[in-house]
């Protein structure tokens, strides 16, 4: 369904019932068609709820709006739309660090935070050549290839998944595709992070490109209370993906234990 919420629509897709829900959050490139093999298989327990970040998916293309504010916002909007009463945020790659912007705001209802792959809170400064490479990796069928088989992954997807991933990484507007790496990779939001109080649980793909594990122990681990990290081991950068299985059975764990 699509919702009218901060001056634009934003695309959720809906499963399962519960009590408490699972708020998915994607990565640069990605869609709500990322988190499918998790959220299906936690439908049946809890209900879940997978957001197209604006410029991405089946939500609007604004021309403006860009910046983690924003998109903080927007996911805030339609938590309050739903009217959650309780729930979780899970946030992969960027969509991690959307989430913990949300959380350090102490949101009524979050009870926990997931981050998959997350970036980090910290900014991470690119130089042009570096922001252009970046901005140019969803540009065609044959730069998504690329990204796929050289950064983003550790094992070889399907054919569907694939093609998923070229189909989502292709159809984001341009204003989304330049957004990333020109702002809000560079966004430092560390005094932010420290105010989020509820548990968190950090995760990891053990060859993971993108996100490295010594970065985020020095960049993200201190600064949220209580977080904890788990590896998943032989996988990249695309956990929903490369390792749903894993992953769905380390937000199970987590909820079970650790709220």
């Amino acid at each position: 369904m699509k919702l009218d919420v901060n001056g634009t629509h934003i695309q959720v897709t809906q499963q399962g019932n519960g009590e408490l829900a699972l708020v998915f959050l994607h990565y640069y490139g990605g869609s709500s068609r990322t988190w499918d093999a998790v959220a299906g298989a936690l439908s049946d327990r809890y209900r879940t709820m997978a957001i197209d970040h604006r410029g991405w998916g089946e939500s609007a293309k604004p021309e403006s709006g860009y910046e983690l504010a924003t998109l903080a916002a927007d996911a805030q909007a339609v938590i309050d739309a739903l009217n959650l009463q309780r729930y979780i945020l899970v946030g992969h790659s960027m969509g991690g660090k959307v989430a913990q912007l949300i959380a350090s705001h102490q949101p009524t209802g979050l009870e926990g935070l997931v981050l998959v792959a997350p970036s980090p809170p910290s900014p991470m400064h690119l130089s042009a050549q570096e922001r252009t490479l970046l901005t140019s990796a969803y540009s065609s069928r044959e730069s998504v290839g690329y990204v796929i088989d050289n950064v983003l992954t550790a094992k070889e997807l399907s054919a569907a998944q694939r093609e998923q991933v070229i189909e989502d990484s292709l159809k984001g507007s341009p204003q989304a595709k330049k957004a990333w790496p020109d702002v809000m990779m560079a966004e430092d939001i560390t005094a932010d992070v420290a105010a989020i109080k509820v548990p968190a649980m950090v995760i990891l793909g053990e060859r993971d490109k993108v996100e490295r594990r010594p970065v985020l122990e020095a960049e993200l681990l201190p600064r949220i209370p209580q977080a904890t990290l788990h590896i998943i081991p032989d996988a990249g950068h695309l956990l929903p993906l490369e390792a749903p299985q894993a992953l769905t059975e380390r937000i199970v764990h987590f909820i079970t234990h650790a709220l």
